[in-house]
């Protein structure tokens, strides 16, 4: 992965909009295939329920794509997977994925005035990394997982790693490490 790309892409907040529209893009046509589905308790019809998400990072307004069943008796809401949300961070998951990622590409000078930039605090990203290297390396589906990957990523420096396993183009690698973190974009994460 270049490093310079992802270091580029986090400070330049025109890149995160045009990144962020291809995301949403990515995004609906997520929620269509889960729409199509039905819901996952009853095989009932899903009908639109959608909310708004603050996202920090990126200066646009959002709303999570989401359904509920509506069969009476059932109506629980099913939340399809996302590109642009890791869960429930209020950060973008790119920037999620990036800041903590860079930590182990970059000098920690630089990765300080990308924190400053953004907004984010040294605490939140020791949460995030604590994240990826407890929640993430031990939960089942990545245990799971991992084994796509030949050689398999080093789990000390995740997500680095893994953004590496997905080749060193920036801009594909990165959309192809985000759909691959898609099953972890829900809450609760998949096997964790």
């Amino acid at each position: 992965m270049n490093k310079n790309y992802g270091e580029k892409l986090l400070a330049d907040n025109s890149s995160h909009a045009t990144l962020w529209a291809v995301l949403t893009k990515i995004d609906a046509d997520l929620a269509v295939q889960a729409c199509a589905q039905g819901c996952p308790h009853c095989e009932g019809a899903l009908h639109r329920a959608d909310y708004p998400r603050k996202v920090r990072g990126v200066n646009v307004e959002a709303r999570r794509d989401s359904f509920c069943c509506a069969e009476e008796g059932c109506r629980r809401r099913m939340t399809p997977g996302s590109v642009r949300f890791l869960g429930r961070r209020i950060y973008a998951g790119f920037i999620v994925v990036l800041l903590t990622a860079l930590r182990h590409g970059l000098v920690a000078e630089r990765v300080a005035v990308l924190q400053e930039h953004l907004g984010v605090d040294r605490r939140t990203l020791a949460r995030w990394r604590a994240w990826w290297l407890q929640h993430f390396a031990q939960g089942r589906s990545w245990r799971a997982a991992r084994g796509r990957f030949w050689p398999a990523p080093d789990e000390a420096t995740l997500p680095w790693s893994l953004w590496l396993s997905f080749g060193d183009d920036g801009g594909k690698s990165l959309l192809d490490l985000l759909r691959f973190l898609t099953p972890w974009s829900t809450r609760p994460a998949p096997g964790n």
